[in-house]
């Protein structure tokens, strides 16, 4: 058994890999010496337990952004007093209140794709999770351009950053450095001003973590959305039974949003690394090692969710791991859940048929699973 996201098949399709180890090797340790966990009930273990699985594995991975600390890369009480600052700037109920511009910016997008044939990636699943996470943020209308640039630039692989991703990254922390010392001197009703005004009061968060934390927020707000959209409108056209059943009942959206995010989780699997000795599903881990929880493949296991398989938009998908658990639960999952099901309802409002209108293009992340392309031919309702 192995279990290697380099590899072009498993990110091709990695879910026999996923459904081999839950049976097979359930806690594999890889050559690589790092160990992958893809039961249900371990990767749930793993993730409800910080004080045995660290998230530090998140910082050496280099996916917590450029501050000392961040949200995702800490433990308690550094994780619990960062988490509660963001918490009072990113409440439910702005996100509640959220939901008229995102369906006007949704409107926008679709009457710009038109008819016919358009890529759903390009029109509609990357710019409206950019606009509102823009907005959020206070990002100037025109640099969300840049915005865009700067969030491929931060998602990408060491493998692929390249000269012009470490310059990106580079554009990305200037913009908000400049960002933080204007709202410093002059505050504005953005969430930057708002983590501004926190450090303020709290003398806590230094400068390199404020763009830590709007480095996050723009992957949990950008990235993570776009491939939800693209990944749950492909999980349709590839099952129409499930498409006609959604097309023909709006209120069966939200749950389909949640079956999507089970059944092709649009992140992966994350890291953490043992502060002790510790077993896992029979299997020794020693401290210090690092621990890979898929949450792909605990969405599909079957002692979770029978026929975990199969794409079913009225199963009952309480519990699934999409989202995480335990005190690292997705920040930015009233968000993503809203954004999705506000960007289906309007598509199924506009359009009759839709159907696959030539090939698709994968995201290249071992991390991270969406679409480059989806192209679509749609017709009016």
């Amino acid at each position: 058994m192995d279990f290697n996201p380099s590899d072009p098949a498993f990110r091709a399709d990695p879910y026999p890999v996923y459904a081999r180890l839950r049976e097979a090797a359930p806690v594999l340790q890889t050559p690589l010496n790092f160990y992958a966990v893809s039961r249900y009930d371990d990767v749930s273990f793993v993730l409800r337990n910080p004080q045995i699985f660290s998230s530090a594995a998140m910082g050496a991975a280099g996916l917590a952004g450029p501050g000392s600390r961040t949200i995702i890369s800490t433990d308690p009480p550094d994780h619990t007093m960062l988490r509660n600052l963001v918490n009072r700037a990113f409440t439910p109920r702005m996100v509640e209140a959220m939901e008229p511009r995102i369906r006007a910016v949704a409107r926008q997008l679709l009457d710009a794709a038109g008819g016919g044939e358009f890529d759903l990636i390009d029109a509609l699943a990357i710019p409206l999770p950019v606009t509102i996470i823009a907005e959020i943020l206070g990002v100037e209308p025109e640099r969300r351009h840049d915005f865009k640039r700067w969030s491929n630039a931060v998602v990408a692989t060491t493998a692929e950053l390249n000269t012009d991703a470490a310059h990106d990254q580079q554009e990305f922390r200037d913009y908000f450095d400049a960002g933080i010392s204007a709202r410093t001197a002059e505050p504005r009703d953005d969430l930057i001003s708002a983590l501004v005004r926190a450090r303020e009061h709290d003398a806590t968060l230094t400068r390199d973590e404020i763009v830590g934390l709007t480095m996050l927020l723009l992957i949990a707000g950008n990235e993570t959305t776009t491939n939800l959209i693209g990944n749950a409108m492909l999980a349709l056209l590839e099952h129409p039974d499930q498409l006609r059943l959604v097309a023909g009942d709006a209120s069966l959206i939200p749950n389909m949003v949640e079956e999507a995010l089970r059944f092709d989780s649009p992140v992966q699997f994350l890291f953490r690394s043992t502060t002790r000795d510790t077993e896992l599903a029979g299997t020794a881990i020693p401290a210090g090692r690092i621990v890979v929880p898929i949450y792909a493949s605990g969405n599909r296991d079957e002692r979770r969710f029978p026929e975990g398989a199969r794409f079913d938009v009225t199963r009952n998908t309480q519990g699934h791991l999409a989202f995480g658990l335990g005190i690292h639960f997705c920040l930015g999952a009233p968000l993503a859940r809203l954004e999705a099901r506000v960007a289906f309802e309007e598509i199924f409002a506009r359009y009759g048929s839709i159907e696959l209108a030539g090939p698709i293009e994968r995201l290249d992340s071992p991390v991270l699973r969406g679409l480059r392309r989806l192209p679509l031919r749609v017709g009016a309702a």
